[in-house]
């Protein structure tokens, strides 16, 4: 894998030093994270019966739903300190963005998967706090299935951004990194990877649908683009 210039090298050797245990595995991680979701995905999806009509309709206003939840996610606490979510702030904005810049995007070892996938404890949060919850409102207020195919979806939107997010930073010279919507779906992440950039634009991760909805995608004569800072 690539290597990374200062100062952002500076930064991840400190941080791979002082926060990454020596047994931390990055492609058991990754597996971890894919496979709890694929097993709650499957685990809703064998529960379904006969699904008909506008229960169908599920299916693009959950996933519609999960990308205004990504983008206000990102847009808010990621980057902006909320009381009780310091955690967050200080993990993407002031970690992952100096682990990684618009000019090191790539990461060097599976070591470094820990500063791109999300802490194992998330998938529970996500899984247990906002899957399973709302789909079980929706499953006794609604219809079972509409109920199932909603942690269907929630949990499927989940297991896409992991995966998106994942592939933005591996060297783009990989197989999956040659695909012309990975190239152009990493370029939008790699936009909001500029310091300069990042406090105003391009806060979808997966699809820039809320982007393109709020007007925070960036395109190089956005009017005052380059004074949008951190």
């Amino acid at each position: 894998m690539t290597r990374s210039p200062e100062p952002a090298q500076s930064f991840r050797s400190e941080y791979r030093a002082t926060q990454i245990g020596r047994h931390y595995s990055g492609w058991g991680h990754f597996v971890f994270t894919t496979t709890g979701a694929l097993l709650a995905i499957v685990a809703a999806g064998l529960q379904l019966r006969a699904v008909h009509g506008a229960q169908w309709l599920t299916i693009p206003v959950a996933f519609l739903i999960a990308n205004l939840g990504e983008y206000l996610g990102h847009r808010g606490a990621m980057h902006r300190p909320r009381r009780g979510l310091g955690l967050l702030y200080r993990r993407h904005t002031q970690q992952h963005h100096h682990f990684f810049t618009h000019a090191t995007m790539a990461a060097e070892s599976p070591r470094d998967f820990k500063m791109v996938l999300f802490p194992p404890v998330m998938l529970l949060f996500f899984l247990g706090g906002l899957a399973a919850p709302i789909g079980a409102l929706l499953y006794f207020a609604v219809s079972p299935n509409t109920g199932l195919l909603f942690a269907m979806v929630a949990m499927g939107y989940f297991l896409t951004y992991e995966w998106l997010h994942f592939f933005y930073h591996l060297p783009p010279d990989t197989w999956i990194g040659r695909l012309p919507f990975m190239q152009t779906l990493r370029r939008h992440h790699t936009r909001h990877h500029d310091l300069a950039l990042m406090g105003r634009w391009n806060f979808n991760i997966t699809f820039p649908i809320a982007d393109w909805l709020f007007g925070t995608y960036y395109r190089d004569d956005a009017p005052g683009a380059r004074t949008g800072g951190a």
